[in-house]
């Protein structure tokens, strides 16, 4: 073994070692900020739910009791240790416009928004860090050429381009992850772009390149693991923006088609009827305001975790 590989091996069991240390004080960080753990445990339940759908639904999504006497379309909820008598079949939220049982809808539609929103965030994180790292570590006529196609993405609204793609591909729950994620791609590419020009000139990436490194060991072994924290932030904030996207693409009929159970459908479906049935409304809408709102406090946790300059003010 050569100096200079044992050096790199020195630099590479230093960093693992500094690697687990940051990840055991962030850890810490994220458990002492309120917002990080609230919004932890509302994704976790949301996560939860999603997972055992099929398990906690009390009837399949799709299914209609039209035909039933005791059941009345659009009927309000029904629940017997509530006082609603015991002869009615129990309907937590209600029934739909379909003599659908709502409850079993929505719990079943947290599995389509929690694969829209990784799906379409896990996408652009992909894309776009693979552009803002090359465009950051190359330099030059290469990121002056990707950072204009960025800007020329941003200088469009994000729905109103969502909704351009998805006039082009066609609708569909699919065609909208696809829409958001392309969307969205720039925003991470300039994310990770300035935190590879912060890093790329440090001491330690200095040495690896005096030792004779490549590039592709010194952006993807020193400089990418230790510009991905706002990423991470960002991208926490981006799941709960895509699951607003995407059940906006589904109220205007671009996203998810009926009969599939999303959250953005269930909306548009009875959009009407917001006086005579508000409950059709008013359950697909916390469903979404909470899960909403989880990934945000979960973002605005980790952001605090994450960046010593905050954790000092506090």
């Amino acid at each position: 073994m050569t100096s200079s590989t044992r050096a790199i091996a020195s630099l590479d069991t230093d960093r693992d070692y500094r690697t687990n240390t940051l990840f055991r004080l962030t850890l810490r960080r994220i458990l002492r900020q309120r917002s990080a753990v609230i919004g932890l445990s509302i994704m976790s339940f949301v996560i939860f739910v999603a997972v055992f759908a099929s398990y906690l639904a009390p009837f399949d999504p799709s299914e209609d009791f039209i035909g039933e006497e005791d059941i009345k379309k659009r009927a309000a909820p029904c629940i017997h240790v509530l006082g609603c008598p015991a002869d009615q079949p129990q309907h937590i939220m209600g029934v739909d416009g379909n003599v659908r049982d709502v409850f079993s809808r929505i719990i079943h539609g947290s599995r389509y928004s929690l694969i829209v929103g990784f799906g379409s965030v896990s996408f652009a994180i992909l894309v776009g860090t693979f552009l803002g790292a090359i465009s950051g570590y190359v330099g030059g006529w290469l990121d002056n050429v990707i950072m204009r196609l960025m800007d020329v993405l941003l200088a469009f609204p994000s729905l109103l381009l969502a909704i351009a793609i998805i006039m082009v591909l066609g609708p569909g729950l699919d065609k909208a992850l696809l829409a958001i994620a392309i969307v969205t791609i720039p925003v991470y590419a300039r994310v990770i772009r300035g935190g590879v020009l912060s890093v790329r000139e440090t001491e330690y990436v200095e040495a690896s390149r005096a030792l004779g490194a490549s590039h592709a060991s010194i952006l993807f072994k020193r400089i990418l693991p230790n510009a991905l924290a706002p990423l991470i932030v960002q991208g926490t904030l981006g799941i709960a923006g895509a699951i607003l996207e995407a059940a906006a693409l589904s109220f205007i009929g671009l996203g998810a088609q009926p009969p599939l159970p999303e959250w953005g459908t269930m909306l548009s479906s009875e959009r009407n009827q917001v006086f005579s049935a508000p409950h059709l409304v008013f359950f697909p809408g916390i469903a979404i305001m909470i899960t909403v709102l989880g990934f945000n406090l979960l973002g605005d946790g980790l952001r605090d975790a994450l960046d010593p300059r905050l954790s000092q003010v506090k």
